[in-house]
This record gives structure tokens, sequence and C-alpha cells, in this order.
């Protein structure tokens, strides 16, 4: 799935989920180093719990940030689902 980001550096991200786990996450620009690491750290975790560690976490006061914005895509699959 392929979700646009609002409000951060970062302008999409590409998630790859397959029974409730993440089996990979891309961002497409933003802090290449840092969202490598997230990007590796969620892999394998499931859906709910990286929605529970990540929503809500603000950059710079934007309101949101990357980890914010894979939860939010995150959500959003989880709504597509049902």
């Amino acid at each position: 799935m392929v979700f646009k980001t609002r409000g951060t550096c970062s302008r999409q991200i590409n998630v790859s989920i397959e029974d409730g786990i993440i089996k990979s996450v891309k961002f497409n620009s933003g802090c290449d180093g840092s969202l490598q690491g997230i990007s590796h750290l969620v892999e394998g975790m499931s859906v709910e719990d990286v929605i529970n560690r990540l929503k809500g976490i603000n950059c710079q006061g934007r309101g949101t940030s990357c980890p914010d914005q894979l939860a939010k895509a995150l959500e959003s699959i989880i709504q597509k689902a049902v």
C-alpha cells in the first residue's frame, strides 16, 4: 500500500503487511538514516503494536512526524480491510 504523508519531510510511505505483521516499510524522502532505522525496527512487528508505539509523535511542532504518519498509514490499512 502507498500512503501519501502530510506535514512531514517524507512524501510517501510504502507498506507491506501480511497477516497483521509488517513485512516491509519504505519512506520516500525525509531523514534517510533515521527512516531506514524506523523501517528496520518495525519490520516483523504487529500492526497494532506499531500504531500504539508511534501514534502521536510530534516533530518540531508540526503536530505530526514520519513515525506518526506511519501509524496513520497502518490505521488506514486496517480501516480498508474491515
